[in-house]
């Protein structure tokens, strides 16, 4: 990072190699498509290259550069409509043991992506932070600029919603 804050562009390419399968994997979290993934992750690294300024040394480089990228991925999700996403595209499981079991289990898990998707921007954020990302609180609130007692409340009202749209489904 000394040698990128001094100015050499190439050390950033250091960084893009190190963070790039991360970036396309957070972005893919909420567009559900490859290509558009990588798109964001572009874009995510190049704000962050503009505003490496503005990274305060206290901060681990990653959880700002998260934080960064998350605000990039969001800022574009919501001029873009989301896409449907193809059921039927879903990779096939090769040792199904109850064909209608896993056709049932891909049909919920698509039912919930779709509720998460049409829940309002700061719960759905808090959602794929925490649950699709898979960091802990402290992690999530701090890339999402949040108290850690916000993010909370937030997963406990987004759960709520959730609960409600799903309501009769696979015991939810």
């Amino acid at each position: 990072m000394e040698k990128v804050l001094a100015g050499n562009a190439a050390a950033f390419e250091e960084i893009v190699r190190r963070w790039q399968g991360p970036l396309v994997s957070l972005a893919w979290r909420y567009c559900r498509d490859h290509s558009q993934a990588e798109e964001l992750a572009q874009e995510s690294f190049l704000r962050i290259y503009q505003r490496l300024a503005s990274w305060r040394r206290e901060a681990v480089f990653s959880t700002w550069m998260f934080a960064v990228a998350t605000n990039v991925i969001r800022n574009r999700m919501r001029q873009r409509i989301p896409p449907q996403l193809d059921l039927d595209s879903a990779p096939a499981w090769a040792f199904m043991e109850d064909p209608v079991a896993a056709v049932e289990r891909r049909d919920l898990r698509g039912r919930v992506r779709r509720a998460v998707r049409l829940l309002p921007g700061r719960y759905r954020d808090a959602v794929v932070a925490y649950y699709f990302q898979e960091l802990d609180v402290r992690r999530a609130a701090s890339i999402l600029g949040l108290p850690e007692g916000t993010l909370k409340a937030r997963l406990r009202r987004a759960r709520a919603l959730l609960a409600r749209r799903l309501e009769g489904l696979a015991g939810c």
